[in-house]
């Protein structure tokens, strides 16, 4: 099973950014559906982005536009590029992973209990 973990999390001021990396160890992601995911104080988890096979990706409304995800299969990393920060980004943010169906991985967000495999997390701060 693989492992992940977070950095790149951090203190920013609105309109910032920052970029987020995912570190694949143990197996590689390519046989994992992967996505981000955040969870603010008080708040349910939500997803943020989600990697598809065959037509880039999926994103959250409240983030469209502003980040980006990627992957570089060069050293297993999965990125969550992060512009034009709004206070309401704040949250701790996660990324994750789940068994690649044989047909790939499609272009939606799926919910989080969809996912079996968790990073720690790491805490996105943006103050106005």
């Amino acid at each position: 099973q693989v492992q992940l973990v977070e950095s790149g999390g951090g203190s920013v001021q609105a309109g910032g950014s920052l970029r987020l990396s995912c570190a694949a160890s143990g197996d590689t992601y390519n046989n994992y559906c992967m996505g981000w995911f955040r969870q603010a104080p008080g708040k349910e988890r939500e997803g943020v982005a989600a990697l598809s096979t065959f037509s880039g990706a999926k994103y959250a409304d409240s983030v469209k536009g502003r980040f980006t995800i990627s992957q570089d299969d060069a050293n297993g990393t999965l990125y969550l590029q992060m512009n034009s920060l709004k206070p309401d980004d704040t949250a701790m943010y996660y990324c994750a992973g789940r068994s690649r169906p044989t047909y790939g991985c499609l272009n939606v967000l799926r919910p989080p209990a969809d996912y079996s495999v968790w990073g720690q997390g790491t805490q996105v701060t943006v103050s106005s």
